[in-house]
């Protein structure tokens, strides 16, 4: 099960960038942003409301305040991110290299902040990650025409890359569980109201009568919104923060394929080599991770007592702040 929701969430995903792809050149980034949440709130909302209202029950201030922040990070700031520096020029090979680094921060810090210690064979998945994206985006920077980018530009993808960091781990130190109906409605609306306001106020708000729009926005809907951000946070849950996002590595290399299939783009033996880097990495890391708990804490020596924790109350594993842990005090 599994590899069946890691391979549906890497189609998902990816195609994220493939419905990108669609919409370009058609509108400005925060009218396809604009018009791809919109309708996307409008019926979660009408579901919230009628058939999983008992999901809601419970549910605080504080908690709708948490997820709002989570959506504003995760959607708003890194899709907006991605969007313009596309737009700005910076090409979407050199855009999908500086959002590949996102699995080396998220792996570096998911020990200090949840208790998920990467190990040296996760490590050596994660290096081999990082060279499969670098050889695809370096394939696909080559292939690309040179456009004249200042150089101020090439900040804006890392902004978004930190962006979604910052979103995986401010989840995984939610005190409560919050259902998947539920983050993803308050996370949708959220980006449906950011990027309203912002179409609005730069007057960019009116579609444009292309099909072709309309045929992006169904596209990104479906899935890369209900498909790949949804997956994202149920395998992150499922399998921890190193797992999920070690994932992010085949991102690159599946959708050069797919792009060489449906737009005819390029795709060599660089190209080639980078997506069996790719799967390498993801081998390499499931496999240091097979027999562990993504959230179990080093073990006390025996004898240990609980008067062993800091004064403050905090665990040595921080294994009450990670995905999952309902009912427990953040710590």
């Amino acid at each position: 099960m599994n590899l069946l929701l890691s391979a549906a969430f890497v189609l998902c995903w990816s195609s994220g960038f493939i419905g990108a792809k669609l919409g370009a050149g058609s509108a400005d980034a925060v009218t396809i942003l604009m018009w791809r949440f919109l309708p996307l709130a409008a019926v979660l909302g009408l579901v919230a409301v009628t058939l999983t209202r008992h999901a809601w029950r419970g549910l605080t201030a504080r908690a709708v305040l948490r997820q709002a922040a989570i959506g504003a990070l995760s959607q708003s700031g890194y899709l907006l991110t991605v969007y313009y520096a596309i737009q700005l020029g910076v090409s979407s090979g050199t855009t999908a290299l500086i959002d590949g680094t996102q699995p080396l921060v998220a792996g570096a810090l998911a020990g200090p902040l949840l208790g998920q210690y990467v190990s040296r064979r996760q490590w050596l998945g994660l290096g081999l990650g990082v060279a499969g994206v670098a050889l695809v985006t370096v394939a696909d920077a080559t292939a690309a025409a040179t456009v004249t980018v200042e150089p101020w530009a090439y900040a804006v993808p890392f902004l978004g890359m930190f962006s979604l960091v910052a979103a995986t781990f401010l989840e995984g130190r939610s005190p409560t569980r919050t259902a998947p109906s539920v983050a993803m409605t308050i996370h949708c609306a959220t980006s449906a109201v950011v990027f309203t306001v912002l179409a609005t106020a730069t007057g960019a708000a009116a579609p444009p009568a292309e099909a072709s729009f309309w045929t992006a926005i169904a596209w990104l809907v479906i899935l890369a919104t209900f498909g790949g951000y949804g997956l994202y946070w149920l395998v992150l849950r499922r399998s921890g923060v190193t797992e999920v996002n070690t994932l992010m590595f085949l991102m690159a290399p599946v959708t050069a394929v797919w792009g060489a299939a449906m737009f005819d783009e390029p795709f060599g033996i660089q190209t080639a080599a980078g997506l069996a880097a790719g799967l390498a990495a993801v081998t390499v890391v499931r496999r240091g991770a097979a027999g562990r708990h993504p959230l179990r804490p080093p073990r006390r020596p025996h004898g240990g007592r609980k008067s062993d924790r800091t004064r403050s109350g905090r665990g040595s594993g921080m294994e009450s702040c990670g995905p999952g842990a309902a009912g427990k005090r953040c710590v």
